[in-house]
């Protein structure tokens, strides 16, 4: 156990040092995939078009998610 604290320790204090974020991951987690939702759901609320085919009559969170899902929301998140 105390080899794996070790091991955590020099891979933050690479991290800190070099300025790079070595632990996390390319995959969106569930909090960053609901705000990047919420934040273009907002901007199609307030009239932006959306970037796919909306087929009938489809709530903005639905379309966010539609477009999340396809790739083509123009958001990220830096980690």
């Amino acid at each position: 156990m105390d080899k794996l604290i070790e091991i955590l320790y020099k891979i933050k204090r690479f991290s800190i040092e070099s300025g790079e974020d070595v632990m996390s991951s390319e995959e969106l987690t569930r909090f960053e995939k609901a705000r990047i939702v919420g934040a273009r759901a907002l901007q199609l609320s307030m009239g932006a078009k959306p970037l796919i085919e909306v087929e009938g009559s489809l709530d903005p969170i639905d379309i966010a998610s539609l477009e999340l899902k396809k790739g083509v929301i123009p958001l990220g998140i830096r980690k």
